[in-house]
């Protein structure tokens, strides 16, 4: 395949456009597109597949955010050549149906490796110093702990599963806080877990031997229900379980039984198996020993702009015949 495979208009510039807007402002990416002589524009409309297809029908290059890519889409989008995932998920994007039809798929890796690291963190102190109930522990019981198995970190072990650039961050960051850190990573070369102070162990290690457990992997076919009833069973030191990652890494009904039977201490949530979250859920939104975020670990003033920035340049090189880091078919 190559990045030029479908046929261009030569009658007027090529036209990249934004399928699912949100963001406050486009100007990063309007200054890089029409500064390289793209047409660019954004949908902004809601909710109706049919008329974003028809919005983008000319389009060379996608941006999406939500957005499914599928073989559907690919059939309607005749000029397509390139697609970019602002961020690094990319689990609504047919990669198989992408490479068919000779169009290039970028996501943005890495952007947000702090921010993320740093709302796990927050996460794992919110758990650890049972923060769960918030002011109602000043009500009733000022002075007495809400919950009685508080602990302290330096004397503890963080298993981390997934040691790519967030879960590397992480590590960095925890070296300080905690006794030791293993790591999870079937991926990941040995040198890597020796460069960031990580002891290598597997999934079931892992599973045994921490105290607070950090999920940093992506969402794919081997990982959706990683964390389920046969994991939990082998939580034996009674953790904390932090997920920043996927919802889908995480089976929220085994996870709502471990907490009643008190396999773990708690949980830090700021990603869901369904998003927007709905009533369903709420057992595990309102459980007393949950701390739910509304999937922004990924923000932060600096991060949304890099994010922005990196998405219009891995598609100005996609368009333009280059395969950038972090292209997902080259």
């Amino acid at each position: 395949m190559t990045a030029l495979s479908r046929n261009a208009s030569n009658t007027e510039p090529d036209r990249i456009v934004v399928l699912d807007s949100g963001y406050d402002s486009y100007e990063v990416e309007k200054s890089l597109f029409t500064g390289a002589g793209y047409r660019f524009d954004i949908y902004r409309g809601h909710g109706d597949r049919s008329a974003r297809l028809r919005f983008a029908r000319d389009a060379a290059g996608i941006l999406v955010r939500q957005s499914s890519v599928d073989r559907e889409l690919f059939k309607a989008l005749t000029h397509l050549r390139a697609v970019v995932c602002y961020g690094a998920g990319h689990e609504r994007i047919d990669l198989d149906a992408a490479t068919s039809f000779g169009v290039r798929v970028a996501n943005v890796g890495g952007y947000a490796s702090h921010s993320v690291s740093d709302h796990a963190l927050a996460l794992m102190f919110a758990c650890s110093r049972a923060l769960f109930p918030g002011r109602d522990s000043l009500e009733g019981g000022f002075s007495a702990p809400p919950h009685p198995g508080l602990f302290e970190l330096h004397d503890k072990t963080l298993g981390i599963i997934g040691l790519g650039r967030i879960g590397g961050a992480l590590c960095r960051k925890a070296q300080c806080l905690f006794e030791r850190i293993l790591a999870s990573d079937p991926y990941i070369p040995k040198a890597r877990f020796d460069l960031l102070g990580a002891t290598e162990a597997t999934l079931d290690q892992v599973l045994e031997q921490s105290h607070v457990i950090s999920l940093h992997c992506p969402l794919t076919p081997e990982t959706r229900g990683l964390i389920g009833s046969a994991a939990f069973e082998r939580m034996a030191r009674h953790p904390i379980l932090i997920n920043t990652a996927r919802g889908g890494v995480v089976d929220e009904t085994a996870l709502l039984n471990a907490l009643e039977r008190d396999l773990i201490h708690g949980a830090g949530l700021d990603v869901y198996e369904q998003e927007p979250v709905t009533a369903q859920q709420q057992p595990i939104l309102a459980h007393p020993r949950t701390v739910c975020t509304g999937h922004y670990a990924w923000y932060s003033d600096r991060a949304l702009a890099e994010l922005q920035r990196r998405a219009a340049l891995n598609m100005l090189a996609l368009l333009g015949g280059e395969i950038p880091a972090d292209c997902l078919n080259p």
